[in-house]
């Protein structure tokens, strides 16, 4: 038996709205249907799903403050780096370029959670 498929990630968001904003608006990720009885948006990454899932409580487990890339965080390639960068600061996202002089930034989301963005290649 072995592993064939990178599926899905899940993450925990407290407001759907708040974070529908920043996934599908700010970061661009096209929205698949979903069919179930509890809140939730499924977004698209290339052959990879995001799973969000509604709920009041976020666990902020923050590490390393100086350095977002050293936290629990999720990455995605993005075609344009540098317009990533002014759409991120035009919408009062801040952000941490990578410390290792990657083309590469670290994001929170509205939870707090870890968005890492690389320049695609």
């Amino acid at each position: 038996m072995s592993i064939v498929a990178f599926l899905h990630a899940a993450i925990v968001v407290t407001d759907l709205e708040r974070a529908s904003h920043f996934y599908g608006e700010v970061l661009g990720l096209p929205i698949v249907e979903r069919n179930l009885k509890f809140a939730g948006i499924w977004y698209q990454a290339g052959a990879v799903q995001l799973h969000l899932i509604a709920d009041e409580t976020i666990i902020d487990d923050l590490i390393n403050a100086d350095k977002w890339g050293r936290n629990r965080h999720l990455a995605f390639a993005v075609a344009d780096l540098e317009e990533m960068k002014t759409k991120l600061l035009a919408q009062g996202y801040p952000f941490q370029l990578s410390a290792s002089g990657r083309s590469a930034l670290f994001v929170r989301d509205p939870d707090g959670n870890i968005i890492e963005l690389n320049q695609a290649s």
